[in-house]
């Protein structure tokens, strides 16, 4: 986390709160997720070196940023965020700080994911979801992985073949609706 701060990536406004482990409000709706649970998500993503990487909710380009780091040149981030301002927003930031094997897209209202681009190795989302997303788990690659959370509960998703397997992880979470 270290190598993305958070700050850079909020609305100026809001930089000053940074370091709180708060949701903090970036505009349109949307929020930048606390520290805190990123890195329980990052964790249970277990992305690495090389791996494709669906940044879905991208809000602020943070987590797109901080999966950038993770995943290194050899890999690939693709942000999607339904907010055009706060897509262009974020791709900006990436840019500005080098981190040309990511970006961030606007993608219209209804589309989920960003099947174009995949399969994805890794596919993190950072809005509730209150129905199942089938169309992202359709987009996760042999052996891959989507941590997100549902109805509440913090969810991993991992590919074998056709099969998926879905397991929960400990505790309650509280994020903008997946729409």
């Amino acid at each position: 986390m270290r190598a993305a701060p958070r700050a850079d990536y909020l609305p100026e406004g809001a930089r000053g709160r940074a370091a709180d482990d708060v949701p903090i409000s970036i505009g349109h709706g949307a929020t930048c997720s606390q520290p805190s649970t990123v890195a329980t998500m990052l964790r249970a993503l277990h992305a690495g070196p090389g791996h494709r990487v669906l940044d879905v909710g991208a809000g602020s380009g943070w987590t797109t940023a901080l999966l950038a780091h993770v995943v290194g040149p050899a890999g690939r981030v693709v942000g999607v965020e339904l907010e055009t301002e706060l897509a262009e927003a974020a791709e900006a930031r990436l840019r500005r700080d080098g981190l040309d094997h990511a970006s961030v897209l606007a993608v219209p209202p209804g589309v989920l994911g960003r099947a174009e681009d995949g399969p994805f190795d890794r596919i993190l989302v950072s809005a509730m979801a209150q129905q199942w997303p089938a169309a992202l788990e359709d987009q996760l690659a042999d052996a891959g992985r989507m941590v997100l959370p549902w109805r509440g509960r913090l969810m991993v998703a991992e590919r074998a073949g056709e099969e998926v397997r879905r397991d929960q992880e400990p505790g309650w979470y509280r994020f903008v609706p997946l729409r």
